[in-house]
């Protein structure tokens, strides 16, 4: 792949469409690229459907790719409520709904990947393949979440280029690969007009009280039947490979692969290797 240059040098030679569709009432920002079979991609928390970019012109070689923002994300609709996992879920078989999508292979990374998990278990018929790319702290761990909260907080509540930047290089372990562009995309994410309303709906999910009732746990995570690759990376900040092996233990049908030398966006820091993975694990030739 040719050196990162800009996210729409990424789309340039794309052809890609860039909607809103109603999704229960809720805008929500669709991209759309490609044909085969369906593919949806789901962001971590904060984040927007560009954080797919350096991956979409590669999948859309062979699926029907959607990238999209989640309800409180993005510059989708931001109604006040709180955005727990179930309610992310429903969303996501919502916008299949709109869109058409009967079935379709899944690859959520980090809030993704859970709401990815969930709906595999409680919707088996409308997952195929699944991906959970570096879902974070199956273990429940107290100090991932007072990190995560605090410093997604800051960024968003006074959301300066010092700030902004320093909650985009948690995602990263090369934080050199951290561009303004990125860094000035989220900034205007995180100024939108009740954006810190929606952020603390979406960090309900880091407060242990309200996550006990989504949390990972084998009663439901064993439930999922879909074949599953965890795309897990060693220099993760949220969760390392002891938490992989759990989840290894709760899936009936799942397998793991690390990439080296990445942290918690290995599909931006790693895009080859991520997009060879996908191609093989949800063609079934891996």
């Amino acid at each position: 792949m040719t050196e990162h240059l800009s996210i729409w040098g990424e789309l340039a030679d794309v052809d890609h469409e860039l909607r809103h569709v109603d999704v229960g009432g809720v805008r929500t920002r669709v991209l759309r690229a490609g044909s085969g079979p369906d593919l949806i991609l789901l962001h971590g928390t904060g984040g927007h459907l560009e954080a797919y970019a350096r991956d979409i012109a590669g999948l859309a070689a062979g699926f029907r790719v959607t990238a999209y923002d989640m309800v409180g994300h993005g510059w989708s609709d931001l109604p006040d409520r709180p955005y727990t996992i179930d309610v992310l879920s429903d969303h996501l078989i919502g916008l299949m709904d709109a869109l058409g999508v009967e079935s379709a292979h899944l690859s959520g990374e980090s809030l993704g990947g859970w709401v990815a998990a969930w709906t595999a278990a409680h919707h088996p018929g409308r997952v195929g393949r699944m991906v959970l790319n570096t879902p974070g702290n199956i273990a429940n761990k107290p100090e991932v979440m007072v990190r995560l909260r605090e410093s997604t907080m800051a960024a968003v509540t006074d959301p300066s280029e010092a700030n902004v930047r320093r909650r985009v290089e948690f995602l990263f372990h090369h934080k050199e690969m951290v561009t303004d562009e990125l860094v000035a995309l989220r900034r205007a994410v995180y100024s939108r007009p009740g954006f810190v309303r929606a952020i603390t709906n979406t960090l309900v999910l880091q407060d242990p009280e309200v996550r006990k009732d989504f949390a990972w746990d084998p009663t439901w995570v064993g439930k999922i039947t879909t074949p599953t690759l965890l795309l897990w990376t060693d220099h993760d900040p949220t969760g390392g490979l002891d938490e992989a092996e759990l989840l290894l233990g709760w899936l009936p049908d799942a397998r793991l692969h690390v990439i080296a030398d990445a942290g918690h966006w290995p599909q931006w820091e790693k895009p080859e290797e991520y997009l060879q993975v996908h191609h093989e694990f949800l063609r079934g030739t891996a």
